[in-house]
């Protein structure tokens, strides 16, 4: 993370933390273009890089339903790679982004150099644990085999939900990079590791899954309605955000979309158009 709501792998982040996906957006427009410390003119656009789905569709929804009585002129801009985004940010070719978490903005920093910092969490693509063969999670028995993803990123998010719900237990210290070693106590349990695409397959050959949400879609699971388990979205790290460079989050365009981003309209928005494929990574507005 559907076809007409497909998740895009970054924000799922399955197996996009590649840095070096082929770039295929463009960003020749550079909108209000700032420098750290700078004050953009709040006339002028604020341009906006994203991932087509569903990034760019909840800034289109912004855009054609809150932004013109917020008094913000929005463009966005999509992109198709993971890379470019955040270069044209750094550059100012355009004001802002929207399509990753965090930690895939901190290994991107720290490989480019660039200076880019979330502003908003917006939506979670959750990770759920699926079974074809339990109905509950307390059907989850010692000696039943769990697959989980084999890329660093996705199996430490798999393995922090089966800890969370009481599957397994993890050692101390076992971060976001957590690995089948970092497991203290298995409770009987057996584990394989798949490519994340392929775990939706695997169903029918193990007892239990924990799947990307955009690949689960792909398969027609529902997040919401299926799993066992599901990732909670507030003050998950791998909630997708709207980012700036550093020295522009106060930009008074950015400061305004923040705001819509994290409005009721969008949050029920979110709500009603996945219906749980993706899900709000705030609370109520509060008024």
């Amino acid at each position: 993370m559907r076809k007409n709501i497909k998740i895009t792998a970054a924000a799922a982040a399955s197996a996009a933390l590649a840095l070096g996906l082929t770039a295929c957006g463009t960003a020749s427009d550079p909108g209000a273009k700032t420098e750290s410390g700078g004050k953009a003119d709040p006339s002028k656009a604020l341009v906006v890089a994203a991932s087509p789905t569903p990034h760019a569709d909840i800034l289109n929804y912004v855009k054609d339903n809150l932004a013109a009585k917020a008094g913000l002129k929005l463009e966005v801009k999509e992109f198709t790679d993971y890379v470019l985004p955040n270069t044209a940010t750094q550059s100012g070719e355009v004001d802002a982004n929207f399509f990753q978490h965090k930690p895939y903005l901190d290994d991107f920093n720290k490989k480019k150099g660039t200076t880019i910092v979330p502003v908003a969490d917006v939506h979670l693509e959750p990770l759920a644990l699926y079974s074809k063969k339990a109905k509950d999670i307390k059907d989850i028995k010692p000696g039943q085999t769990v697959a989980v993803p084999n890329d660093t990123t996705n199996e430490g998010r798999a393995l922090k939900l089966l800890a969370d719900n009481g599957l397994i237990t993890l050692k101390d210290g076992a971060g976001q990079d957590a690995k089948l070693s970092d497991i203290k106590d298995r409770k009987g349990l057996e584990f394989k590791e798949l490519e994340a695409a392929t775990l939706p397959r695997a169903l029918n050959d193990v007892d239990a899954a924990v799947i990307n949400g955009n690949y689960a879609i792909e398969a027609d699971l529902e997040p919401a309605q299926d799993s066992l388990a599901i990732e909670k979205a507030e003050g998950n790290p791998y909630a997708n955000f709207l980012a700036v460079k550093k020295g522009n989050e106060k930009d008074a365009r950015v400061e305004k979309l923040a705001e819509l981003l994290n409005s009721d309209e969008v949050k029920k928005f979110i709500e009603d158009k996945y219906a749980g494929s993706i899900v709000p990574a705030f609370g109520a507005v509060k008024s």
